[in-house]
C-alpha cells in the first residue's frame, strides 16, 4: 500500500523517499515499482518510467525524511506501533511538516495525541489498490489545524484523486457505512435465508454490484476484513450494528483468507465451487435487506455530520464501487419504504441492530428527499 501511494505521489511529479526499517521489504518494492512503472511506460500511461524512478529515495532510515513536507504512514493496523512512529517521524522533520495516516479505521486523534505537534496530523486514506481507485478520504482529527484540510484536498486532486472530508469516527464513511454489506449477508447466510452463491448472485444479478459480499470479502482478505469490522465494533462501543460474526472469525483462526490462501467462504483450490446452481426466488428480500441497512447507515452518518451528502454519496460509488449513491437508492426507493423494512426487520428481531436513524424517520414521516 505504501509503495502504491509513493508511486501515485511520483508519477505526479514529486521527490518521493520511500522507507521501510526492512531490507528485504523495499528491495522488493524498489523491484515493483520499477516493474510496474515500465509496464505503464509501456502502455503508454507515462511518458518516461525512468524519469519516474529518478524522483524516488530509497530509505532505511528514517532521517531521510528530514526535507519532506508531507509524510504518510502505510503501516500496520496496530495502534500502539503507529504512535511510536509518528512519534520518531516527528523528531526528523520540520515544525511544518504534515503527517498524515493511511489507517482504514483507527482513530487519527489517538494518532496525534502521541505528536508534539499534533495540529499537523490528520488522515489520509487510500483504497488499495492507491494508484487505480480514485477515492481518498481526507480526516482531520480533533487536534488537526482546520487550514490544512482544504490544501490536502487539493494536493489529492493534482494527483488524480478524488477526495471526501469525514469526521474522525470509527471506519470514517466507507467502512463504516459498507459493513452491513458484510455483517447482514452473512447473518442470512448463518439463518438458512439463502446460500452463500444465493446471496452473491441476488446482489451482483439484482443489486447491481461488481461482486457479491462473500465474492468481495475473499477477494478483500478476511485477516483485513474481519480486523476492520472488529475494529469499528469495539470502537462502537460494541453497537450491535457492527457485530463481526463467528462465521467469519472462524476463517480467520483457521487460516482460511480467502483467495490469498486459497480459500475462504470459498475454496479456490477446487474449480467451480462457487458455480452452484443457484435459487433466485429470494433475490428481491435478499437485495432490499442489505440495501435497507447500507442506506441506514448513510442516513445515520449524515445525521451525525459524519460527511455530507455530496461526500457520502463519492465515497460509496468511488471507494467501493457501488452501483449508486446511498441516498439516492434511498430517494428512489422512498424513506417509507426502507423504512417499512427496517421496522419489519425490528418487529422480527426486537434487536437493537435494526434501529432506523431518527433522520430516516423523519424523512418517512414528511416524505422529503435526501438529495
Amino acid at each position: 500500500m505504501g509503495a502504491g501511494i509513493a508511486q501515485v505521489a511520483a508519477v505526479a511529479g514529486h521527490q518521493v523517499v520511500l522507507y521501510d526499517n526492512n531490507a528485504a521489504a523495499l528491495e522488493k518494492a524498489k523491484a515493483n515499482l520499477t516493474q510496474t512503472l515500465q509496464k505503464l511506460q509501456e502502455k503508454g500511461k507515462i511518458s518516461n518510467a525512468d524519469d519516474v524512478l529518478k524522483r524516488f529515495t530509497f530509505a532505511g532510515e528514517i532521517n531521510a525524511f528530514a526535507k519532506c513536507g508531507l509524510v504518510i504512514e502505510a503501516i500496520v493496523e496496530k495502534l500502539e506501533i503507529k504512535k511510536t512512529v509518528f512519534a520518531d517521524i516527528e523528531k526528523n522533520v520540520s515544525d511544518t511538516c504534515i503527517l498524515a495516516s493511511n489507517t482504514s479505521s483507527l482513530s487519527i486523534t489517538s494518532i496525534a495525541a502521541a505528536c508534539g505537534r499534533p495540529q499537523n496530523v490528520m488522515g489520509l486514506h487510500f483504497f488499495n489498490p492507491a494508484p487505480l481507485m480514485a477515492l481518498v478520504e481526507v480526516i482531520p482529527a480533533v487536534q488537526t489545524n482546520p487550514a490544512h484540510v482544504q490544501p490536502a484536498k487539493e494536493l489529492m486532486h493534482r494527483w488524480g484523486k478524488t477526495p471526501v472530508v469525514a469526521k474522525d469516527t470509527p471506519g470514517f464513511i466507507v467502512n463504516r457505512v459498507a459493513r452491513p454489506y458484510y455483517g447482514e449477508a452473512i447473518r442470512m447466510y448463518e439463518e438458512g435465508i439463502a446460500s452463500m452463491e444465493e446471496i452473491d448472485n441476488a446482489m451482483v444479478q439484482s443489486g447491481g454490484f461488481k461482486m457479491g459480499p462473500f465474492t468481495l470479502m475473499d477477494y478483500i482478505g478476511h485477516d483485513v476484513n474481519y480486523v476492520v469490522t472488529e475494529t469499528v465494533f469495539q470502537s462502537f462501543f460494541y453497537d450491535p450494528r457492527y457485530k463481526p460474526s463467528f462465521s467469519q472469525k472462524r476463517l480467520l483462526e483457521a487460516g482460511w483468507l480467502g483467495r490469498k490462501t486459497g480459500r475462504g467462504f470459498y475454496n479456490y483450490n477446487e474449480p467451480g465451487t462457487a458455480d452452484k446452481p443457484v435459487d433466485n426466488s429470494n433475490n428481491t428480500q435478499i437485495v432490499e435487506r442489505i440495501v435497507a441497512m447500507l442506506i441506514n447507515e448513510a442516513v445515520d452518518a449524515l445525521y451525525l455530520n459524519v460527511a455530507t451528502a455530496t461526500d457520502l454519496e463519492t465515497a460509496m460509488t468511488k471507494g467501493v464501487n457501488y452501483p449508486k449513491g446511498l441516498l439516492q437508492w434511498c430517494d428512489e426507493w422512498g424513506a417509507e419504504k426502507c423504512l417499512a423494512i427496517l421496522d419489519g426487520l425490528y418487529d422480527s428481531y426486537h434487536e437493537d441492530r435494526y434501529r432506523a436513524s431518527i433522520l430516516l424517520r423523519k424523512h418517512a414521516k414528511e416524505g422529503k428527499r435526501f438529495l
